[in-house]
Formats: C-alpha cells, sequence, structure tokens
C-alpha cells in the first residue's frame, strides 16, 4: 500500500511512503521544508485511478507516527478522506481535520465531534466540475467517481450537521485554477446543505484558523488583538448567503487594517 504525504503550503511536494519509518522521514522532510501544515491521503480519491475513496490507505501505527512526528514542530495533520475506514482511523490518530468526509454517517460523525475532528467539506469544487459550464474534462472514471462522492458527500455533511461537528470552508480548488476568485460559492452550497447562514459565514471565518492549529495567523475574527482582516459586502449574507459568492458585491476589503479595496469614506 502506497499513500502520500505533503505540506499544504507547497502541494507539488509530495511523497509516498510506506511504514513507519518512510512516514517519519517524509514528515521531516515536510517541515524541513517548511511546511506549516501537513496533509495525508487517509482515503483513495476521485482523480486518481487506480484506489477507491472507500479504502483507507494507512494503518493505525503510520497515521499516529505522521501526527506524532508533527506535533514535536507544533503543526497538525490534515487528512484528505472520503471514506468511512479513514475517517474513523484519521480520528483515531488525532488529525485536526477531515477534507471531504464523503461517507460520514451517523457514527463517524459523533466520533468526529467528540474528538475535536474538523471536517471541511468542499462542496464547490464538485459542483464546479459537474457544473454544464465547466471546461475541466475528467476522465471518464473521474467522472463517475465524482458524481457518486458529491451526491454522497451531502447526506455525509448532514450527520455531521446532526453530530455538531465543526465545520470550517474550503473549496479544494486547488485542482483548477479555473475556478479561483469565486471561492465564495462554497457558502451558499453549505447552506443548501443545511447550515444556517450565519453558520456558514462562521465557518469560512472564525473556525479557518482552527484547522491548522499552533501555526494559524491571527485572523477570523473581530477582536482584539486579531488581524483586522475585513471584508465588506453591499447587501445582507444573512437574507441570501450568494451575496458571497459574488465578487462584484464585495465594496471593501481590509488586509491587516489596511484598505485594499474600495474607496475610504
Amino acid at each position: 500500500m502506497k499513500a502520500f504525504v505533503a505540506s499544504c503550503e507547497r502541494f507539488h511536494d509530495l511523497e509516498l511512503c510506506d511504514g513507519v519509518p518512510e512516514c517519519l522521514r517524509a514528515v521531516r522532510r515536510q517541515l524541513r521544508r517548511g511546511a506549516r501544515v501537513i496533509k495525508v491521503c487517509a482515503s483513495g480519491g476521485v482523480l486518481s485511478e487506480l484506489d477507491r475513496p472507500e479504502h483507507a490507505q494507512f494503518s493505525h501505527d503510520e497515521l499516529v507516527a505522521i501526527v506524532e512526528e508533527a506535533a514535536r514542530a507544533e503543526r497538525v495533520v490534515a487528512a484528505h478522506c472520503h471514506g468511512k475506514a479513514g475517517i474513523m482511523a484519521a480520528v483515531r490518530a488525532g488529525i485536526r481535520t477531515v477534507e471531504h468526509g464523503t461517507h460520514l454517517d451517523a457514527e463517524s460523525a459523533r466520533a468526529m465531534a467528540d474528538s475535536g475532528t474538523i471536517l471541511v467539506p468542499t462542496r464547490f469544487i464538485g459542483d464546479a466540475l459537474l457544473a454544464d459550464d465547466s471546461t475541466v474534462e475528467l476522465p471518464e472514471f473521474a467522472r463517475r467517481k465524482l458524481i457518486e462522492t458529491y451526491r454522497r458527500g451531502r447526506e455525509g455533511l448532514g450527520h455531521a450537521i446532526d453530530a455538531g461537528v465543526t465545520i470550517a470552508a474550503g473549496t479544494d480548488i486547488l485542482t483548477s485554477g479555473d475556478h479561483w476568485g469565486r471561492n465564495g460559492n462554497e457558502l451558499a452550497l453549505l447552506v443548501e446543505c443545511g447550515l444556517s447562514p450565519l453558520q456558514a459565514i462562521t465557518a469560512a471565518t472564525a473556525n479557518g484558523p482552527l484547522t491548522v492549529g499552533p501555526q494559524a495567523a491571527r485572523t477570523g475574527r473581530l477582536a482584539a488583538g486579531f488581524d483586522a482582516d475585513v471584508i465588506a459586502v453591499a447587501a445582507d449574507p444573512l437574507a441570501d448567503i450568494r451575496v458571497l459568492g459574488d465578487a462584484t458585491m464585495v465594496s471593501h476589503v481590509w488586509r491587516r487594517g489596511q484598505l485594499v479595496k474600495g474607496a475610504a469614506t
């Protein structure tokens, strides 16, 4: 069985690793490259031809070794994971976030809630790739898997919401640069799946820094001691969450208190 570990900041630095010693070496190499978060493929994927999203890809001992080695450098571990077996393995090993969580059910959602594991559902990329106007051509094997995981992911997110799992917004758009700038559409998709508009906004703001642990920037909240990263929109997103997916509706942007978009008032 081969799986990979990578730095979330340098996605091209992927490493195959088998067994605990190789997992330790892979994490240490990523840390030496400056990684602030370690990401593993705890299950098969959609765009990979020779594995299944339902199948786990690391043993318990391998995942624990990765988590413990990252923790020595005050780093947390994120897990790409679709299947329940991989989700449960990630939870038991102490992984911070599950990315996708497609096959969550009541049991695995409760395990995530009890352990404080964060779910990053990534609804946007599936929606975008399956849209009629998508410019990305997927091989047939990937399209079949995407259709099933996107459908099943809605059910999984429903279980997470019912169990009270902490949810952070993420889009997985690194797989297609065509979708940069459309990140805000994720919030409307989260609302479609059962979050309230305010919960979706929280997922995209305050909950984001939780996913990277001690390496997180002081952002995501309007509070003393936090960076003043703020956007202003031209309509009430609590009335229509789709406002946050429309860049033309963003009237002002402040980065660390400095106005970078819009006229000063």
